[in-house]
């Protein structure tokens, strides 16, 4: 028998040509005000999705709908720190309010201290697992259970190649993403049977806001490209493409995977 990809909204044999394509979904990305968040929204949205701008900065965050606002597409802006649950909770019920539904979660949030694993505090340590980690495991429990009950949905886990491979200063983060890469899998297989897929991308060294201190280093910007096998570092519409195949209707056969996105970083 072969299996036809459907419509999530309408229940129809979708072809070819909408395999990738996003109209009439609602698409929720947590930490969508700037950086790769931003350029998911964008992205998203320039595809045909509704899309729900979650983070806790309030004014960026409704900077960002303004601007897929212009393009056309509606857009909310929510308040929401992925470190409280009741906020998850609030921003998922405001989504399905406005929306209806909910069919794809981007975690994007995700926050960084470069110091020796000696140094690390108990403070700085919570900080970065509760964010990173605990987080979006919890943004994952509130939005999976309306997808769940609607019978489809896309997780999109932002991860990192770090969740691979360890990287000097990076103890905490390094622990976080690996956390992150085993949870997707974990969820996948939960949730399979009620057509919730849950994958996680899995970025290397991108050129957004939180990388600046790293390209701002002479040294360090030349290592990254000589250790790339593309020789640069990625652009965030490299991410957006590949975020665009796990949200849409065409990786239906395709859930627990950590797609590296990272210009041949990790195969050397």
């Amino acid at each position: 028998m072969t299996h036809q990809i459907q419509d999530p909204v309408n229940g129809q044999a979708l072809q070819r040509s909408k395999l990738f394509r996003l109209d009439g979904q609602t698409a929720i990305i947590i930490g969508g005000a700037q950086g790769l968040g931003k350029t998911a929204a964008l992205f998203l949205a320039e595809f045909g999705a509704q899309v729900v701008i979650a983070d806790r900065n309030e004014e960026q965050a409704q900077a960002t709908a303004e601007e897929i606002g212009a393009l056309g597409t509606r857009a909310l802006a929510l308040p929401a720190d992925i470190t409280v649950k009741s906020d998850l909770e609030r921003m998922a019920a405001s989504t399905v309010e406005e929306f209806g539904r909910i069919d794809i979660l981007v975690n994007s949030a995700g926050i960084n201290i470069r110091e020796p694993a000696m140094d690390v505090t108990e403070e700085h340590w919570s900080s970065i697992i509760n964010v990173n980690l605990t987080g979006l495991f919890f943004a994952c429990q509130v939005v999976g259970s309306v997808m769940v009950r609607q019978g489809y949905g896309r997780i999109i886990n932002i991860a990192s190649h770090m969740a691979k491979i360890a990287w000097h200063l990076r103890s905490a983060y390094c622990a976080s993403k690996g956390g992150v890469a085993q949870l997707t899998k974990e969820l996948a297989i939960e949730w399979a049977e009620h057509g919730v897929t849950v994958n996680a991308i899995a970025p290397s060294f991108f050129l957004t806001p939180m990388n600046e201190p790293l390209f701002a280093d002479a040294e360090m910007s030349a290592f990254i490209s000589h250790n790339t096998p593309v020789g640069r570092p990625g652009n965030p519409e490299e991410l957006g493409s590949a975020l665009l195949f796990l949200a849409s209707p065409g990786s239906s056969y395709v859930t627990g995977h950590l797609l590296l996105v990272d210009g041949g970083y990790t195969s050397r």
